[in-house]
């Protein structure tokens, strides 16, 4: 069984920086791509990153503009979002993916079969 426990939201204030994580059980960490989205209250969810499963390949969405980055750990089954000059427009409850063996670095939700429960981030004005 699949399990993606999300974790490392909280409440910052805009400009600070933040760092999720994704741990990840019950399947090969190394074989699936890892991605963020985001839910803020009444809206899509919207892309934010993704991490290849070979690691070598990442895609931001268009609103990032160089502040966040994706890494992964596959020793500790891990995948991270980290987060710097965050503005009160990030404020969303943020999920991590999973896809086996996605080839590409792909901001489609409906290639992701399985999701974490969500983090919720605050950026305070």
């Amino acid at each position: 069984q699949v399990q993606l426990a999300a974790s490392g939201g909280g409440l910052v204030q805009a400009g600070g920086s933040m760092r999720l994580s994704c741990a990840a059980s019950g399947l090969t960490f190394s074989k699936y791509t890892m991605a963020w989205f985001r839910q803020a209250p009444g809206k899509d969810r919207d892309f934010v990153a993704v991490i290849k499963w070979t690691g070598n390949s990442t895609y931001y969405g268009d609103f990032v503009k160089g502040r966040f980055t994706i890494s992964r750990d596959n020793a500790k089954n891990t995948a991270y979002l980290q987060m710097d000059k965050l503005e009160p427009e990030d404020t969303a409850v943020y999920y991590c993916t999973a896809s086996f063996l996605l080839s590409d670095a792909c901001s489609n939700r409906l290639n992701y079969p399985y999701w974490g429960q969500g983090t919720q981030v605050t950026v305070s004005s």
